[in-house]
């Protein structure tokens, strides 16, 4: 469920847009979907994550910028100045309390050898500035709709291939021992 919230807002805007093809307008429906979403999570887990603040400032800020100037240029730029965040964040984390920021989110789930840790959190790296920089080549080569519809799907399948090949990566490195990985809903409570 908390998944599908997540891409609740991007869903409404790729919708109305095909529906208008009014990138304009597809970006004024998300600004309140967006800011509904992040209330929709504070008032059903009383906590919300940075990367929906993170988000909901630039959709505020780009998308407030694409509306009064009536230029979608801003809020393409939204996903990659989002995962560049995302990529200096997991990039510096380490040197702040000494773990990755990776590891921090997962180590209540799992147990991995530092090196292993470090991987990963430079694979995150290394796919949010790939990501960034796709995101680019797609809305300065493509057209406006293909732009839209790569910001859903392409995305998102992207974001999919990559934990699946994460997990597998993972999996490879589990210790023997741990059979099954604790589950915890995002919020840290037990399943």
């Amino acid at each position: 469920m908390k998944m599908l919230i997540d891409f609740l807002p991007i869903a409404i805007f790729v919708v109305v847009y095909q529906m208008t093809k009014d990138i304009v307008l597809a970006t004024a429906v998300l600004i309140p979907a967006t800011i509904a979403q992040v209330l929709f999570t504070w008032w059903r887990w009383r906590k919300v994550e940075k990367m929906h603040l993170v988000t909901l400032a630039l959709v505020v800020l780009l998308g407030g910028a694409t509306v009064i100037l009536g230029d979608g240029d801003f809020i393409k730029w939204k996903p990659t100045v989002v995962n560049w965040l995302f990529a200096v964040a997991f990039l510096l984390s380490p040197l702040f309390g000494g773990k990755s920021l990776i590891e921090r989110m997962m180590e209540k789930n799992m147990t991995l050898p530092s090196p292993v840790w470090m991987r990963l959190n430079l694979a995150w790296v290394a796919f949010f500035l790939a990501m960034g920089a796709v995101n680019i080549a797609v809305f300065t080569h493509f057209s406006e709709e293909v732009w839209v519809n790569f910001k859903l799907f392409g995305m998102m399948g992207l974001t999919f291939l990559f934990i699946i090949i994460q997990g597998v990566y993972i999996a490879r490195h589990l210790p023997g021992d741990e059979k099954t990985i604790k589950g915890t809903d995002p919020y840290g409570k037990e399943k």
